[in-house]
């Protein structure tokens, strides 16, 4: 019965490309309209049969990390990518279709998110060994998507010009009090007090995070302008001239997303500016993965941009700027995955080969993601006064303004 549903099923969502299965017993399956280049997935384990037929979008993940289902030459950009293509023109089994209206429906008990169960998410996977991150990020450890102002800059450019475009959205003056909602291991706060002179307090729920970012300040000798608190920012308090939030709003939650703002607000001074950079999605409020949300980040969720501005609006803010960065996450993730794959060797040692089956699948699966289909990433400006920044975005690029325009923006700095 099982084969007969699976039969059923890639035929409903293999529409284009090219697959062969083979199954435990020997048989081959034939899937696709036979273009494009072929994979070749063997399913070692009888039982997966029935998981991948029930929830493949948990099930496949699965059998690949387990090794129950393998890829000829390994070839999982090839899997991922078929899936994805099909996935994203809409295809697939009725009884896939309504469990993801299931997942839709069930989502505001899964990304309920209190301080304590996000500070257990947050170590899910945040928490995990320093050593790990090392092996595929650059050397500030920018965990977030990078802004390939030209194609062809390495990873460590790409993330200077991501931090620098920040920057420049918050309009920044010295001695300025910044807070650093989800800090990470500390490099943007770091960044934004050497370079800009910022007085900058950063927050993380991670232990290890934050064990790092203040070893890191200490070393650069920025102690003194930067402070890192393992906290949650609902227990803040005071007001900042500045706020930003890099890769963090991802894990707040739906339920939880007017506190969010509310608490954006509070710690906002009347004349602040507020940045927050998210991973979102140009397509219509859904669910996540549940493979993403069972193995990499649990309480997790890409939002659509309607649902996050519904809650700015209620909260009072000004939506000063919003811009949509569509394929620069593709390319971040395609650097991580080559750095990690260049490295798997330390990974495995760290891990074991389960680990680094999972964290592949995991890279490659979030790259065809941004590539494939409509994920992307938003950036939010948002402030207390609709005057809080410039009315153009020459401020951004001061040097292709003609002179009027800059003697203009000049005097707007002082």
């Amino acid at each position: 019965m099982w084969q007969t549903l699976l039969d059923r099923a890639l035929m409903a969502l293999v529409r284009e490309g090219n697959l062969t299965l083979t199954l435990p017993d020997g048989q081959r399956r034939q899937h696709g309209d036979g273009h494009g280049p072929a994979v070749a997935v063997t399913i070692h384990d009888p039982r997966l049969i029935g998981r991948l037929v029930r929830n493949p979008a948990l099930a496949v993940g699965e059998g690949y990390t387990d090794g129950t289902l393998t890829v000829a030459d390994d070839d999982l950009y090839g899997l991922i990518g078929l899936c994805v293509r099909n996935l994203a023109a809409r295809n697939g089994a009725w009884w896939h279709r309504a469990a993801d209206l299931g997942r839709n429906w069930a989502r505001a008990a899964r990304q309920f998110n209190p301080a304590g169960r996000s500070r257990a998410n947050v170590a899910h996977h945040y928490d995990l060994s320093g050593a790990l991150y090392d092996l595929f990020l650059d050397a500030d450890r920018q965990y977030s998507c990078a802004y390939f102002a030209r194609p062809d800059m390495t990873l460590e450019e790409a993330q200077a010009a991501k931090k620098a475009h920040i920057a420049a959205k918050l309009l920044l003056k010295p001695d300025m009090r910044v807070l650093d909602i989800g800090c990470g291991w500390g490099g943007m706060a770091l960044s934004l007090a050497r370079d800009h002179g910022a007085r900058v307090l950063g927050v993380t729920l991670s232990e290890e995070q934050h064990r790092v970012a203040t070893e890191r300040a200490r070393k650069a000798g920025l102690a003194d302008r930067v402070e890192f608190r393992l906290a949650d920012y609902r227990t803040l308090d005071g007001q900042f001239d500045r706020i930003v939030s890099v890769g963090m709003f991802e894990h707040v939650g739906v339920p939880h997303y007017r506190t969010y703002f509310r608490n954006v607000r509070a710690r906002l001074a009347p004349d602040g500016v507020a940045l927050i950079h998210t991973i979102g999605r140009a397509a219509p409020p859904a669910s996540t993965n549940p493979w993403i949300a069972k193995y990499i980040f649990p309480g997790g969720y890409c939002p659509a941009l309607s649902e996050v501005m519904a809650a700015v609006e209620k909260e009072g803010l000004w939506q000063t700027d919003v811009e949509v960065w569509r394929l620069h996450y593709a390319e971040t993730l395609r650097h991580w995955h080559d750095r990690f794959v260049a490295n798997i060797d330390r990974a495995r040692a760290l891990y074991d080969a389960r680990f680094c089956r999972m964290w592949r699948f995991y890279l490659v699966a979030s790259e065809l993601t941004f590539r494939l289909n409509r994920q992307c990433v938003f950036h939010l400006q948002l402030a207390r006064r609709q005057d809080a920044v410039p009315l153009t975005r020459d401020y951004l690029h001061p040097a292709s303004a003609g002179p009027q325009r800059r003697a203009g923006l000049a005097h707007a700095a002082e």
